[in-house]
C-alpha cells in the first residue's frame, strides 16, 4: 500500500508549489527526497509528469490530467484517516471559500488563529464573490450570506449582518431625502455586487432593483463613492457604522430596514463529521458574531 502512494503527495506538492525546492519545504523533506519520489512515480506510471529545466518545472499533458485526480485522492485519504485517528484534533487540509470583504476582514483572522492552534492543520482560504461549486472544486466549507438556494448542501447559521441604507450630507443637501421605498427611483443609487436592495414594510420583505450611473463589485469602493457624495448606497453594517457614527454618512428609510441577513456555513454532507469542519463551525459561531458586534 505504501508503494502505491509513494510519490503522489510529492507530485501534488511540486505541482502546487511550482518547484521541487518549494515542495520539499512544504513537506519537511529534502529536495532530493522529493525528486526521487516523483521519479519513482514516473517510472511506475511509465510516463513523464514534469518538464524539468534549470529554471522551472512545468506539468506535462499527463501531469495536468492527473494532478486534480491525485489532489482528490489525497483529500479522501486524509478525511478517512481523520475519522479514525486523533478524532478530537483538526488536521489535514481545510479548504474554505468566502466573499472577499467578509473573508479578509473577519474570517481570515479567525481561521489564522485556528491554524496556529492546530499545527497539523493546513488552510487554503479562497476569497471570491463567485458562487463556488463545493463538491466539484473540493472545498470543505463555504461562508455565505442571505437566502440560500436548495443545493443539497448542509447549512448552519453562524452569525448575521445588518444592512444600512445611507448617503453623505453632501449628497442629501441638494438631492433631498427619500421618504418611501418608491422614492429611490428618483435618486442616484450606488450599486455593488447585489442586483437588488432589501427592505421590510408592514412585516413583508420588499426588494428594489436600484438604478444609477455608478457600479462596482467592491463594497469598499461603493463606500468611497457614497462618502464622495455620488449617491445612496445599501451596505452591511461593518462598512458604514463608523461613518454613520462620525456623521460622514446618514442612515435613510430606517422604518423600512430589512431583517438582519443570516450568515451561513455551508458544506457537503460527507464532510460534516470531520473534526476540522466541526471545529471551524464552532469557532465561527462564537467569534464571527463577536467580531461583527453581535
Amino acid at each position: 500500500m505504501h508503494q502505491k502512494w509513494d510519490g503522489i503527495d510529492e507530485f501534488v506538492a511540486v505541482a502546487t508549489a511550482g518547484s521541487f525546492a518549494n515542495a520539499a519545504a512544504r513537506l519537511g523533506a529534502s529536495t532530493s527526497q522529493v525528486s526521487r519520489a516523483v521519479i519513482r512515480l514516473e517510472e511506475r506510471l511509465d510516463t513523464q509528469l514534469f518538464y524539468r529545466t534549470t529554471r522551472k518545472v512545468a506539468l506535462t499533458d499527463t501531469g495536468r490530467a492527473l494532478v486534480e485526480r491525485f489532489r482528490e485522492l489525497i483529500r479522501q485519504r486524509d478525511e478517512a484517516l481523520d475519522l479514525i485517528t486523533d478524532v478530537g484534533e483538526p488536521q489535514g487540509e481545510l479548504r474554505i471559500t468566502c466573499s472577499t470583504a467578509l473573508g479578509s476582514r473577519f474570517v481570515a483572522p479567525i481561521v489564522a488563529r485556528m491554524a496556529k492552534q492546530f499545527p497539523r492543520l493546513s488552510v487554503n482560504l479562497e476569497l471570491s464573490n463567485r458562487i463556488v461549486d463545493l463538491v466539484a472544486e473540493g472545498f470543505d466549507l463555504a461562508i455565505r450570506t442571505g437566502n440560500l438556494a436548495d443545493s443539497g448542501l448542509i447549512a448552519t447559521r453562524i452569525a448575521s449582518r445588518r444592512l444600512y441604507l445611507c448617503a453623505s450630507p453632501d449628497y442629501l443637501k441638494p438631492a433631498g431625502r427619500p421618504q418611501t421605498i418608491e422614492d429611490l427611483a428618483n435618486f442616484e443609487c450606488l450599486r455593488g455586487t447585489a442586483s437588488t436592495w432589501h427592505f421590510q414594510m408592514d412585516g413583508v420583505s420588499r426588494t428594489v432593483r436600484p438604478n444609477g450611473r455608478w457600479r462596482c463589485n467592491s463594497g469598499d469602493a461603493v463606500l468611497e463613492a457614497a462618502l464622495l457624495g455620488l449617491g445612496i448606497c445599501q451596505l452591511p453594517e461593518f462598512y458604514v457604522l463608523p461613518q454613520i457614527a462620525n456623521g460622514a454618512l446618514e442612515p435613510l428609510l430606517e422604518a423600512f430596514r430589512p431583517r438582519d441577513e443570516p450568515i451561513w456555513a455551508v458544506y457537503p454532507q460527507r464532510r460534516h463529521l470531520l473534526p476540522k469542519v466541526q471545529h471551524l463551525i464552532s469557532i465561527l459561531r462564537v467569534e464571527l458574531g463577536a467580531a461583527l458586534g453581535q
